[in-house]
């Protein structure tokens, strides 16, 4: 039988990178970021040196498939020596074309390293009175008739949507021509990953 994923992913997964493998406290970080649910599976936790606006190290914990667990390691390898601006827009996309691809039905898995890494920049530059980045991340339109985006959809999963009718109560999402429904399900089942 072949091997699903491909060689980076594997490579990833067997030899993973900068895995935290001591208790968090005798790691000193300047950001942590904990994003995932255990009970869905899949749960990231990130730790950040910082200096000078610049990633020095990352160290990490994750629970979940291969997937997951590959997509943090290669994640923790790109944001060495990246400065955090650069690092805050990171997309799951960038983090899936640097392991040569994932299956179709993995892809949420890659979704947590970003947000996992954005949370841990978050704490960093709340911990040193810094500017937020917020609103800095890039966002997809989901929805080109009424230019809904994905966190648009984020914010209504965190407001209760759980199902497609949920979703256009919250967004109005797919009330035009309704070819966003794939992705938006899509969606909203990588935040239920990611939130419970």
């Amino acid at each position: 039988m072949d091997w699903l994923y491909s060689d980076t992913v594997k490579e990833h997964f067997m030899n993973p990178k900068n895995v935290l493998e001591t208790d968090e406290s005798s790691w000193p970080c300047d950001g942590r970021g904990i994003v995932g649910n255990i009970k869905c599976g899949d749960q990231m936790l990130i730790l950040l040196r910082i200096s000078d606006g610049v990633i020095t190290d990352c160290r990490w914990k994750t629970y979940g498939c291969a997937s997951a667990i590959a997509s943090t390691s290669i994640l923790s390898e790109a944001v060495k020596g990246m400065k955090i601006e650069d690092a805050y827009i990171l997309k799951p996309q960038d983090i899936v074309a640097r392991l040569g691809g994932l299956p179709e039905n993995k892809i949420h898995c890659s979704v947590l390293g970003d947000k996992a890494l954005r949370a841990a920049i978050d704490d960093y530059l709340e911990k040193n009175n810094l500017p937020p980045l917020k609103g800095k991340e890039a966002s997809e339109v989901v929805c080109s008739c009424l230019n809904i985006t994905d966190k648009d959809i984020e914010n209504a999963y965190r407001e209760g949507a759980r199902d497609w009718e949920g979703l256009q109560e919250r967004t109005k999402i797919g009330t035009v021509c309704g070819s966003c429904k794939d992705r938006a399900m899509e969606l909203l089942h990588q935040y239920e990953h990611l939130f419970g």
